[in-house]
């Protein structure tokens, strides 16, 4: 009779088992996936553009202010941070809106806000921008369509 017991609970437990395993497996394709996709393609565009292609840019205004430009490890570091977080913002936005408009919220979130307080402190090189805006705005689309396609 235990044992007839014991295999209707197996029964009973091994479908609930197979949806939380499903669960999981589709968060992790729908969810981890996009976003960890996403944060790596930010990461390189934002290091070939920042160390690439406007590195003099940024050392030689940071320069005239009579200040280094940070470029320690750690902020690499946290600039992968920033890729995560914006990976992740672009999700959240992504399930609302279209991929145009996932794209210019997100570009309008991480980057226009940026530029004007990094603007306002008197530490961004205006020149920049005519690179910078159209690579930018590149990245925020792409990062909002793999996590469009994805998700």
């Amino acid at each position: 009779m235990l044992c007839i017991q014991t295999q209707e609970l197996c029964k009973q437990r091994t479908p609930n088992n197979n949806k939380l395993k499903h669960k999981n497996m589709n968060f992790l394709k729908k969810t981890i996936l996009p976003v960890l996709l996403a944060t790596i393609w930010i990461s390189i565009s934002e290091f070939a553009r920042n160390e690439l292609l406007v590195k003099s840019f940024w050392t030689k205004h940071y320069q005239d202010l009579g200040i280094n430009f940070p470029s320690a490890p750690v902020n690499g570091a946290i600039w992968g941070i920033w890729s995560l977080l914006f990976a992740i913002a672009i999700l959240i936005i992504a399930k609302k809106f279209t991929l145009i408009q996932t794209t210019f919220l997100s570009w309008l979130m991480a980057f226009v806000m940026m530029w004007v307080v990094i603007g306002n402190l008197g530490v961004l090189p205006y020149g920049m921008l005519f690179i910078a805006v159209p690579l930018s705005l590149l990245e925020a689309f792409l990062a909002s369509l793999i996590i469009k396609k994805l998700s």
